[in-house]
This record gives structure tokens, C-alpha cells and sequence, in this order.
């Protein structure tokens, strides 16, 4: 689960570290408009539902809570200070956080040591409360009001911070290869650092971001090549995305699965109301030669789960002709094919027979991928995306032996309340420079529903803001002796 979750901004990364930055100080830089502001919103009914729901407050104080154990914890760690109860002063600093309009900026000193700095308008009451629980984290902290703000600094060589008012409801600017540092959990994902900004805009949310890394690209845009001959209406989901062998080939989780040559573009898709049929394919030179390429790759890596009892029963892949077969899963037969078609030859995966052929493909399709230098695009309506998807990661996550979403935890409550009113979802990443990538969406809320369902777990994680889902091994059952003298088994 953790790997499915992280792929797509693993995709967008692409390189491991990044060397030189716009700000090579910059740890983090946040704006947020407040949960109040938020909940205002007229004309943004999804998205204020994604935040302001019954559903969603449930889910807002577990996470606080969950958070407010955390940080109560690692920051006396991080400072090398006692803090007696440190969950417990940190628990109502989240519900400001939350409500209140409030910017935030840590960056490493002259020193090389983090400090950090907040503003957040609080009032008289409430800033004597912050004084009060988060002075004993910070033993070199200084707070200081400022017309009707609150200021923080950790340290007297903290960030200069002042308030500017502006339209947007977030700004972050991430220096991901700099926190690794603090949470070496990050180290994993090769993030760039990352701009971002949530705008309310009509009646949907523009969200636009850049991806700054180390070294010039060398991305291959070669012209696309949809696999017409499989895609079919009408579906709800489409998403491609194009330039990432040579990244590919150095992931070490991907190697045992490697394609020579390595495959330059993917495609998935999923079409209504049947959850398994979701679909993917991606260009290949010789379509039966790199099929037998999968087989014999995934066979030995199939044992090997297999013999770990990596799934929650095992199964095993059979090549005929021109398919792979998967045979001992539940519900669902998948299958691997080679596949000629107009646009050339394909490896095309299915999780439940393809719908025939209808009408033709929109041109709209076809005019989104033209656009230049496009290297993912994604589409859905995620309101009946959403439920599909939901039927497929619960299989996914019960197949691997991973911990699903709990139909009665506040992350399911809170996904089934706000997907009836999520529409067109529209994603867009360009390069735009050597060493940059642009990222847009426009949507009736933030989150795709691979998203909301991915988001939904990590919450929901015994760990968290870890995202351990791992269920642990089935115990062996043991075996039975008979007693001396007593008629063994026939």
C-alpha cells in the first residue's frame, strides 16, 4: 500500500535528492486562511465539506489528537528538553491551527540549526495559552503580539514574518530533501521541493504547484500512443503519463520487474459501476516478447511472495499464447495480454473483461494530450470514480495482506460523506523548464479519489503520520500430537 501511495508523486520526482535549490535554507514556508474563511465559502460547497463536515471535524481532532501525541513526543526529543504531559499542552494549539488563519516559515540558521517561526491571529485569551504550552518546547522561544497577531519565534535568530493578505486558502513551499533530515522516513520518496497554492476560483479550486529539481530533466516526450484499440466508453477515469524510463530504471523496487526496453508511457483507465474493470496498458516494440519478459519476471518474484506468505493466499500465473493468466485469486480473474492495435503494439492488464467497443473516443481527449511538453494528464469524475476505486483498494490492501480502511473509522465516514458531491477532476504536469515541472488541477476539491482513499488509510494508520498498513503474519496453527497409545490420522 505504502508503495501504491507514494507512486504518482514518486513519478513526478524522479530523482532521488535535490543538490541546489531556490532557497537552500528554506525548510518550509506555509500560509493557511483558516478552517473559519474556509467554511464561508458560497460557492465551494465539495470542497467545503472535504473540511468543514460533521464527517470532517470528526476526522480534524483524531488527527490532532494522533499529531499532538507525536509531536509531544518527538520535539523534547528534537530540543533536548523534558516536557511533562506534552501531548496534552499541544492538543489545543491544534484546534487554532486549525480554525485560525496563521503563517509559518522554518529554515536552518547560520548555524545549521532549524528555527521557526509563526504568526497566527489568535485572541487575548488564547495567545496566553500558547505562551503557557509552547514555551516549555522551545527553551530559547520569545512570543510577541502584533495587531491582534500572535508571533513565535523558537529562537532569537528566527525567521522575520509579517501578514499579507492575498485570495489564496493555502501556500507551502516544501523543502522535502532538507526534512528528510528531521524524518528520515522521506528519504524514500525522492521528493523535489515542492510550491503549491489552493485558490477558490468560480466554482471550482485551482491548485498550482512547481517541482524544482537537482539537475536538468532527461525526460523523452516521445508523441503518445493511446491504446484505442482497448480503451473504451464510457469510462470515468483516464490517466497518462509519458517520459519516465530513464527514471525508471534506477528504482530499486522496480528493477526485478524491468522490461527491456524499458516502457516509456503507461495509461490506466476504469469505467462505471463494475469495480474491477480497471484497465492499463503501455507501448512495447515487440508486444509477445516483452509479455514473456513479465511472466518470467513476475513468476520469480510471485514464488518468492508466495513462500513468504506475502498474500493473503497464494496464487499463480499461467502463459498461453498470447495472455497471463492469474489463477487462485478471489472475485476476480486478472489478465495480461499482448495487443496490436492502430497505435502499435501493447501490454494491456485487466481486472475483469473489457466492455465491447462503442463509440468513438471524445476529441477532447486527444486535444488535452497534444498540449506541449505534457507529461501526466489525468482525468475523473471522481464522484463515481470514487466508489469503484473504493472496491479495488479494499481488495488490494485484503490480497497484500494489508490492514483496509474500517467501514466504521472517521476516514470512512468522512470519504463516503463528501464523494456524492465531487465532479470533474482535471490534472495537468508540464515541464516547463529544464530542471521544473508545473502542476495544475482544477476540481470541485482537492483530493482525486485514489487520493482521498490513499489519504484515508495513512490517518487511519496505527503509526501515523507514519504509514505502517502491514497486517502481521497469520499465526501458525499447531499441530496436533497424538497421545501415546491413541489411533493416529487415517
Amino acid at each position: 500500500m505504502k508503495k501504491l501511495f507514494l507512486t504518482f508523486l514518486a513519478l513526478l520526482a524522479a530523482v532521488n535528492v535535490r543538490a541546489a535549490l531556490p532557497d537552500p535554507n528554506l525548510l518550509a514556508q506555509l500560509h493557511f486562511a483558516g478552517g473559519q474563511t474556509i467554511g464561508a465559502g458560497k460557492n465551494f460547497t465539495p470542497f467545503t465539506n472535504e473540511f468543514c463536515s460533521a464527517e470532517a471535524m470528526v476526522l480534524r481532532r483524531q488527527t490532532a489528537d494522533k499529531l499532538a501525541q507525536f509531536l509531544g513526543a518527538w520535539l523534547p526529543l528534537q530540543n533536548q528538553v523534558a516536557v511533562a504531559s506534552g501531548a496534552a499542552k499541544l492538543r489545543p494549539l491544534f484546534d487554532d491551527l486549525q480554525n485560525c488563519e496563521w503563517f509559518l516559515e522554518a529554515r536552518l540558521a547560520a548555524n545549521g540549526q532549524p528555527v521557526m517561526a509563526l504568526l497566527i491571529k489568535v485572541d487575548a485569551a488564547r495567545t496566553k495559552l500558547w505562551q503557557a504550552n509552547l514555551a516549555p518546547f522551545f527553551p530559547a522561544s520569545s512570543f510577541k503580539m502584533i495587531d491582534g497577531w500572535l508571533l513565535f519565534n523558537s529562537a532569537p535568530n528566527a525567521p522575520v514574518l509579517s501578514h499579507k493578505a492575498d485570495s489564496m486558502w493555502l501556500t507551502l513551499d516544501l523543502n522535502w530533501p532538507r526534512l528528510v533530515k528531521y524524518f528520515p522516513a522521506l528519504a524514500g520518496l525522492g521528493l523535489p521541493e515542492t510550491q503549491f497554492t489552493v485558490a477558490p476560483a468560480a466554482s471550482d479550486l485551482h491548485i498550482d504547484g512547481k517541482f524544482f529539481f537537482p539537475e536538468n530533466l532527461t525526460l523523452k516526450l516521445e508523441p503518445w500512443r493511446v491504446p484505442t484499440n482497448t480503451l473504451r466508453q464510457p469510462f470515468v477515469s483516464f490517466t497518462a503519463v509519458r517520459g519516465f524510463s530513464t527514471w525508471l530504471k534506477t528504482q530499486p523496487w522496480a528493477l526485478p520487474y524491468q522490461l527491456t526496453p524499458t516502457p516509456n508511457q503507461y495509461f490506466v483507465w476504469a469505467l462505471p459501476q463494475i469495480p474491477f474493470q480497471t484497465f492499463a496498458a503501455f507501448p512495447v516494440a515487440d508486444s509477445l516478447a516483452a509479455l514473456k519478459q513479465l511472466h518470467t519476471r513476475l513468476e520469480a518474484e510471485l514464488v518468492a511472495a508466495n513462500t513468504k506468505r506475502e498474500f493473503l493466499m497464494p496464487f499463480s500465473l499461467v502463459l498461453t499464447n498470447r495472455e497471463i493468466s492469474v489463477r487462485g485469486m478471489p472475485f476476480i480473474a486478472p489478465t495480461i495480454e499482448a495487443v496490436d492495435g492502430s497505435a502499435g503494439q501493447f501490454i494491456f492488464a485487466a481486472g475483469f473483461p473489457n466492455t465491447p467497443k462503442s463509440k468513438p473516443l471524445p476529441t477532447e481527449l486527444f486535444t488535452r494530450l497534444a498540449q506541449k511538453n505534457l507529461v501526466f494528464y489525468h482525468w475523473e469524475i471522481t464522484a463515481e470514480r470514487l466508489p469503484t476505486a473504493l472496491n479495488v483498494s479494499q481488495f488490494g490492501l485484503m490480497m497484500t495482506s494489508h490492514k483496509q480502511l474500517p467501514g466504521d473509522s472517521a476516514s470512512m465516514k468522512w470519504v463516503q460523506r463528501i464523494g456524492g458531491a465531487l465532479g470533474n477532476t482535471v490534472t495537468e504536469i508540464f515541464q516547463t523548464a529544464p530542471d521544473q515541472m508545473t502542476f495544475t488541477r482544477k476540481a470541485p476539491g482537492v483530493f482525486t479519489s485514489a487520493e482521498l482513499l490513499a489519504l484515508g488509510s495513512w490517518l487511519e494508520a496505527t503509526n501515523f503520520p507514519g504509514c505502517d498498513l502491514k497486517l502481521p503474519p497469520p499465526k501458525k496453527k499447531p499441530r496436533r500430537v497424538a497421545a501415546p497409545g491413541a489411533p493416529g490420522p487415517r
